[in-house]
Parts: structure tokens; C-alpha cells; sequence
């Protein structure tokens, strides 16, 4: 088998294999894999090629090279004698089941005592050095205390209770694993099937595809605040490009022509070519398995305090037991208060919890970066919305155009079209839409554009210096001139519109009023955010202020803030935070993205520019303002559960040790209860936080 060490820790490695598995495929591969000698777990992810070995760290190059002997034709053996065909992954943990049941009454039937006791002892000895491993890191974990509890029964001489109680740790294992898996491949899965879009360029024309459709060879426009979806080599133009999510080097690297880009990087600034060179359903996986392994790193607050406490506890299962063994002198009852632990549970019932969340939303077209996002948005009191894309509608129209300078409105659109279709913005697409529908084509007589983030875009016209932007922009920065008479017809035939200045040479020569009508269902939304526990609803724009005040009043607004520059809003968002908010920010823009950044968790919507997606803590992908409230329902849902587990694990397996070392019940049967309450606790937190999305 062909792989390749992704990422490498002492007795771990994520291997990258040689495509996707096949899904017939994937049982047999584990089965081999946990045959080798030295393999602790096996984590196969198929639909993504990868595979995470848990392995003896002595043996790691015994582990390896057994892996590399492994064939198709030895993934075909393995695989014979599945008769049944369930859903693969159910099937594998029926069989599992079936050997773990079959071989301990085989043993208890057709052996005899001595040769019984002798299979036990050597069952016992995987337990016995996953024991060894931790104390030699001076570390009193969980495996410390099964193989305790099991020593105890081989003190007693009691070998069939030993046996009993490996038996009942193996399906607890089995099942614990299971579930795991298969909310890691929910999770996974459900990722993939967030799709992706890019600018494809056959000829002269660009056209919106899905970035699955792309294959080697195609060409593909990125320009400023776009991602790149693929691995490829620049083939026209300069870009400063964002490769945090691959290198983690936070400042933009120059790429110009003959540079490779990678998937899942973002545009900063200028424009580039690319030519696809690899298969984009591979380049994908990147990022998203990128998101999976730092979700440990992104915890909840409530989830670390779960596993804090996990981790904590078991020290003191031994000291309960000691106290147990000294006042009662009885092994049996010290076995009880080894056999059920705290820790497993805790840390199951909590990670289903979050994956199950994850998946959920990613379901829903929300991408969550780590639970700790969810926490945070459960907990935010104040949210804060910038204005157009997401308040208003995502795709604002062309209501007037106003010529001036003795230009024509044919010529003022013509114009600002062949300047905004480079840049994926509403605005921007609404004057492209509108010169179309007008049949207004334009060849490109203008030199290359440059965006101002939150002003404008500057180019040339004829040697002449054109820009088109706000009021601000245009004649605050570019000093640009229009008489005062003709400004107030302007001011005044714009009511209620939002103008876009359009200057060649310092002198404006048309503008533009563009309609952003609140999109339906806002202010039935904000209604609901504010029963769902925000205390203060606020909008930050770059607009005017008398549009400002038009959408905040028709929304339910709280309060409003306009003209506002993107360092603006930076500030806003910082000292509502020094009053002591936990402020959410919802925004789609560029201009956006510094106050994403610095709230408390922001949130990108669909839509929007890639860099504010980038910065952003979750992307929905839907451009409905429900989609927020359906978040803050599952946020509130995942607090809750994660708080519900908590609870649940420590008084059932509280109530557990205290009938153990009462007597009541056998260590056995407190094990086997044990894991059978972890197992429900934990399918209990596979269920969906939210009923199905009606269509």
C-alpha cells in the first residue's frame, strides 16, 4: 500500500494514502491494519484518503512496513466471509461484535480450566502494556485503572471474572470507537458537500462554476478578497495571497507568474490567473481535514471542562479505592471502585455532542472553525450586522443613473460596469446586471483597477485617473469636483438610494443609485435574535446616514452607526467589547472583515468575499438572517447538552461506585452498566439539535 506521513507525534501518525478508499474497501483495511503488530487504534477516513495509526512507539517501523505489504489482494481475503451486507460500517461492528462474543464462549465451552486461565492471562497482557505506556509517562489514566481492576481478579486467582471483565472493556471499547467514528465521518462528509465556486475563463468570457467541476488544465480568475480553490500555477498577473491556513505565517507572500497557489489560500490584493493542477475534490480535503484535527484546539469552554475534569478524576478513583480497600479489606469492593470511571464518559458524551453540532450545521450550510465558537455565540449579547448583503438583499438593483459633465446615462453605466465586474460585491453586480439588461457591451479601455477597500476602485481612462466609489471617496480622497447646484439635484433625486459616484479626470461625470431593499423575514428575525437572549441589536454601514436610518427603522434596529470606514467599525466593535459585551459581528464584506476579526466570534454570510470568510469564525452559506437564528438555537442547544452530560455522567456513574462498594452489585455488573450508560449518553447526543429545515 502506497501512503505518505502527513503529520508524525511519538506512537501516532496521519498517513496520506493513494486516493479515496472505496467504501467496500474500508473494513478490510482496518481489519489488516489492527492485525499489525504494535497498532493500538486505526482511524480510517475513505472519502478523504487518510488514515490515523495509534501505534507502539518502539514498533513504529515494524508498523510501516506492514502497512506497506498490504495489497489488493489481501484486502480481497480479508473481506471474504461478510455474507450479510449492512451499511459498511454497521457491518464491521456487527463482525467485531461476533468474534468478541463468539471466541469468549468458544473458550468457556470447549476448554478446559488451565488452558481457559492461560487465555486470560495472555488477553490481559494488551491491557496490561497500555498500562505500562502511561505510567512510564507518569500518567494515572484510564487504561491504569482497567488493568488494576483486572489485577485485582488475578490476585483473587478468580480468572473467569477477569475474563468477564476484559470481555465487558473490549465492547465498551468497540462501541465507544464506532460511535466516534462515525461522527468524525458525519462531520467529515458533511464538509464535503459544502460546494465551492470559481471565476472559470474560457477565452474572453468568465463564468461562475462549481470548483468541483474544474479539472487540470482549466484557467481561473482570483482577484482581491477571493479564495483560491485549488492547487495551481499562476499563469497571468501578481497577487499578494494570505497561505495562513497552510503555513500559519500570518503576512500576505507576493505570488507572480510560474508560482504555485494552493487551496484554501486567500487574495489579499492585486489579480491573478491560475491554472488548475490538480484534482479539485482532493484539493479540498485540505482545509476541511485541517478543520477537523483543530477542533481540539478550539474547544468549548464547556467541553475542556469536562475533559479537564476526566483527566483530573482518575487519580482520585485510585485514592477512593485505596480508602476502600483499607476500611473494608475487601477486594471485591475495591475492584468496584476501580471498575467505573469517570473519564471515558466525560470525554465521549462531550466530543459527540460538538461533532454532532458540527455536522448539523454543516448540514445547514454553516461551517463552524472549533466548538469554541458555538459557546461563544451562545453566550453573546450584543450582535452586531453590517448592512448591505446581509441585512438587505444580496442582490441590490440599479434604480437611477444620473449623467453629468455632458455624458450620457448609456455612458455613465457602460463605463461603471466595465470597472465593478471585476470584483464580487453586490453593489458591484447590480450595475453589471443593469448595464446586460440594458444590452450595453463594453470593450475594456481602461488600465488595470485597483479596489480600495470600503472606498471605491481607481483605474485609468484614456491616461486620465477614473475612480467610482462613495461620496467619501470620491471627493474627500480623489478631491473630485461637482457644482453645488447640481450635488443638490443629485442629493435629492437619490432619496432613500445609496449613490455610487462615478469621476474621470477629478470631475464627476454620472451617479449611480442603487436600491438595497431589506430582504423579507429581517425584522421577524431580528424579533426572534432579540427573544433568544441579545440584549443590544446594532448596525454598522459605510452608507449614508438617512438610508442607515430607513433600513434600521424598517428592521427593528436598536441602534445605527453610518459612514463608516472599515477601521470604524473596528472600533465600534472594540469598545462595546472594553464594556464588557460578548459581541457577535454578522458582516460579508472586505470592509467587514477587521470587526469580524476582532468580535468575539463573526460570522461571514453567504455571498460575500472570501476574505471575510477567511477571517470569520463561522460561514453560512445561506443568506437568510435565519440561518443566524438557527445557529443561536444550536448553540444554545450544544450549552445545554454539553451541561445535560456533564450532569448525567457524574450522578449515574457516582450512583454506580456507591452500589459497588456497598456490595450491591458486583464489579462486573457496575462495568457493565457503565458502559452502557456511556454509550446511551453519548447516541443520546447523535440526535439533531434542530428539527429539519422545511423546504
Amino acid at each position: 500500500m502506497k501512503f505518505s506521513i502527513i503529520k508524525e507525534i511519538p506512537g501516532r501518525a496521519r498517513l496520506k494514502l493513494a486516493g479515496p478508499v472505496p467504501e467496500e474497501d474500508l473494513d478490510a483495511l482496518i481489519k489488516l491494519t489492527k492485525e499489525i503488530d504494535g497498532v493500538r487504534r486505526v482511524q480510517l477516513y475513505g472519502r478523504i484518503g487518510q488514515m490515523s495509526v495509534d501505534f507502539e512507539a518502539p514498533k513504529r517501523t515494524n508498523v510501516l512496513d506492514a502497512l506497506c505489504e498490504i495489497n489488493a489482494e489481501k484486502i480481497a481475503d480479508a473481506k471474504t466471509g461478510y455474507s450479510v451486507q449492512f451499511e459498511p460500517r454497521t457491518h464491521a461492528l456487527f463482525m467485531n461484535l461476533a468474534v468478541l462474543i463468539g471466541a469468549r464462549y468458544a473458550r468457556k465451552w470447549f476448554l478446559p480450566a488451565p488452558i481457559r486461565a492461560v487465555c486470560t492471562v495472555v488477553s490481559f497482557l494488551p491491557f496490561l502494556r497500555a498500562a505500562l505506556f502511561e505510567l512510564s509517562r507518569s500518567r494515572l489514566t484510564v487504561p491504569v485503572l482497567d488493568a488494576s481492576a483486572i489485577g485485582i481478579s488475578f490476585v483473587k486467582r478468580d480468572f473467569d471474572t477477569a475474563s468477564q471483565t476484559m470481555f465487558l472493556l473490549n465492547v465498551g471499547e468497540l462501541l465507544e470507537d464506532y460511535t466516534r467514528t462515525m461522527s468524525e465521518n458525519e462531520l467529515i462528509n458533511s464538509l464535503l458537500d459544502v460546494p465551492d465556486k470559481a471565476q472559470k475563463v474560457i477565452g474572453d468570457t468568465e463564468t461562475s462554476v462549481p470548483a468541483s467541476e474544474l479539472m487540470p488544465g482549466d484557467l481561473v480568475a482570483v482577484r482581491t478578497g477571493m479564495s483560491i480553490c485549488i492547487d495551481g500555477v499562476v499563469e497571468h498577473g501578481c497577487a499578494m495571497v494570505n497561505q495562513a491556513t497552510l503555513t500559519g505565517e500570518p503576512l500576505a507572500v507576493e505570488r507572480t507568474v510560474g508560482d504555485d497557489v494552493f487551496a484554501g489560500t486567500v487574495v489579499e490584493d492585486g489579480e491573478i490567473l491560475v491554472r488548475v493542477r490538480a484534482n479539485t475534490s482532493q484539493t479540498k480535503l485540505r482545509s476541511i481535514v485541517s478543520l477537523v484535527e483543530a477542533a481540539d484546539s478550539l474547544k468549548s469552554e464547556g467541553q475542556s471542562r469536562m475533559e479537564n475534569l476526566a483527566n483530573k478524576i482518575v487519580p482520585w478513583n485510585f485514592l477512593l479505592a485505596g480508602l476502600v480497600a483499607l476500611s473494608t479489606r475487601s477486594l471485591v469492593k475495591t475492584s468496584a471502585a476501580l471498575m467505573v470511571d469517570y473519564s471515558c464518559a466525560l470525554k465521549l458524551t462531550g466530543s459527540i455532542a460538538v461533532m454532532t453540532a458540527m455536522s448539523n450545521a454543516a448540514k445547514a450550510g454553516v461551517m463552524v472553525k472549533g466548538a469554541k465558537y458555538f459557546e461563544a455565540f451562545a453566550k453573546a449579547d450584543t450582535i452586531i450586522f453590517d448592512k448591505t448583503g446581509t441585512l438587505t438583499e444580496a442582490q441590490p438593483k440599479l434604480a437611477r443613473v444620473i449623467p453629468t459633465d455632458g455624458w450620457s446615462e448609456d455612458e455613465v453605466l457602460r463605463f461603471a460596469a466595465c470597472l465593478e465586474e471585476h470584483f464580487p460585491h453586490p453593489v458591484a453586480r447590480a450595475v453589471v446586471a443593469a448595464a446586460q439588461e440594458r444590452g450595453l457591451e463594453h470593450r475594456e479601455r481602461h488600465a488595470a483597477v485597483e479596489y480600495v477597500v470600503a472606498h471605491g476602485i481607481a483605474s485609468a481612462l484614456d491616461g486620465k485617473r477614473a475612480v467610482i466609489g462613495s461620496a467619501h471617496f470620491v471627493f474627500d480622497d480623489e478631491h473630485a469636483h461637482l457644482d453645488p447646484e447640481t450635488l443638490s439635484r443629485v442629493e435629492t433625486e437619490m432619496e432613500g438610494l445609496s449613490p455610487l459616484f462615478l469621476a474621470v479626470d477629478s470631475e464627476v461625470v454620472g451617479v449611480l443609485g442603487i436600491e438595497d431593499p431589506l430582504k423579507s423575514g429581517v425584522k421577524e428575525s431580528v424579533a426572534e435574535l432579540r427573544n433568544l437572549g441579545f440584549k443590544h441589536i446594532v448596525m454598522l454601514t459605510g452608507d449614508s446616514a438617512r438610508t442607515a436610518a430607513r433600513i434600521a427603522s424598517e428592521a427593528g434596529i436598536d441602534e445605527f452607526q453610518a459612514d463608516l470606514l472599515p477601521e470604524d467599525k473596528f472600533a465600534y466593535v472594540d469598545r462595546v467589547k472594553s464594556e464588557g459585551r460578548c459581541v457577535a459581528m454578522v458582516g460579508d464584506g472586505v470592509n467587514d472583515s477587521p470587526a469580524l476579526g476582532r468580535a468575539d466570534v463573526g460570522l461571514a454570510m453567504g455571498g460575500g468575499s472570501d476574505i471575510a470568510k477567511e477571517v470569520a469564525d463561522i460561514i453560512l452559506s445561506d443568506t437568510d438572517l435565519q440561518a443566524v437564528v438557527r445557529l443561536r438555537k444550536m448553540s444554545q442547544g450544544l450549552v445545554s447538552r454539553l451541561n445535560g452530560s456533564y450532569s448525567k455522567v457524574m450522578i449515574t456513574n457516582s450512583a454506580l461506585l456507591a452500589l459497588g462498594i456497598a456490595g450491591i452489585i458486583t464489579p462486573q455488573t457496575s462495568s457493565l452498566l457503565h458502559n452502557a450508560s456511556t454509550i446511551l449518553f453519548s447516541l443520546n447526543n447523535t440526535k439533531a439539535y434542530l428539527p429539519p429545515k422545511k423546504a
